[in-house]
């Protein structure tokens, strides 16, 4: 099967990072949203590259500083969700943690997606058709391996958010007997996973659909899932609830995710 949208999503990711790296490498100035959160010119030039390369589509797109502003389509059952700085706050520190997140669904569903992480040019993509990491040089993407998650639980090693801890994650851990936690900024946590570095990403703090969208459906193609708080796949297009989404468990495979969900309520319940 074909992954939808796939090169099109790449280009559109590649010429965002280039924008982003072009405001990365100067001094920049962070203003902040009405929701306190930071955002930069580099948030701003590289979803407006993105929004004229999806153009082409005529499909809708919730991206993330044209819903700040105000500019929610009706997104149907065939749209995009696209992140064009993810992990912004990283992006400040300059650590190189940070991506272009661009995900295509449907129904509500991830089912495919891209992650750039601009800083060290690694591409990550998913679909039907399978997962793919590759090297992004001059433009053009090199080096093209498949992805598998690694479900080998022993050891168990765990992702959590450098920018985003939380107490219970201490004893999540402690209860799961994780042998090693690897902290890391944005979507690239689901790629971690998805290339098999680690094997479970528990979520405790509230993220946004477009945090976390293109990664789940590039962990889902390599193997892995991502379920919300109901033990179901996480969904986007909850305009309700502002589009923001409640805990959830990324994993190696299903049943570890439940494993950890049980717990993770436990928590939730105390």
């Amino acid at each position: 099967m074909s992954l939808p949208f796939a090169e099109l999503m790449n280009r559109a990711a590649i010429a965002a990072a280039e924008v982003i790296l072009e405001v990365y490498h100067r001094p920049v100035v962070a203003m902040e949203k009405p929701d306190g959160s930071p955002v930069t010119e580099a948030d701003q030039r590289a979803e407006a590259i993105i929004l004229e390369y999806l153009a082409e589509t005529g499909l809708p797109v919730l991206a993330e500083e044209s819903v700040a502003a105000g500019r929610i389509p009706e997104l149907g059952t065939r749209y995009f969700v696209v992140d064009p700085l993810d992990g912004t706050k990283e992006f400040l520190k300059r650590n190189g943690e940070f991506t272009v997140n661009i995900a295509y669904c449907e129904n509500g569903h991830p089912v495919s997606g891209v992650v750039l992480a601009p800083e060290t040019g690694e591409i990550y993509w998913g679909g039907p058709g399978g997962a793919f990491v590759g090297q992004v040089s001059a433009g053009a993407v090199t080096d093209v391996r498949p992805l598998q998650v690694a479900e080998a639980e022993h050891p168990l090693r765990i992702v959590a958010s450098r920018s985003h801890g939380h107490a219970a994650l201490t004893e999540l851990c402690d209860t799961l007997e994780v042998a090693e936690d690897v902290s890391v900024g944005s979507s690239l946590k689901f790629c971690l996973l998805a290339k098999g570095t680690a094997q479970l990403y528990p979520r405790f703090t509230p993220t946004s659909e477009w945090d976390t969208a293109a990664g789940q459906a590039v962990l889902q193609a390599a193997g892995g899932v991502v379920l919300g708080m109901d033990g179901a796949p996480l969904t986007c297009g909850h305009r309700d609830n502002g589009f923001l989404n409640a805990w959830f468990v990324a994993a190696a495979s299903e049943r570890l995710a439940l494993r950890a969900l049980a717990e993770m309520l436990r928590f939730a319940d105390a």
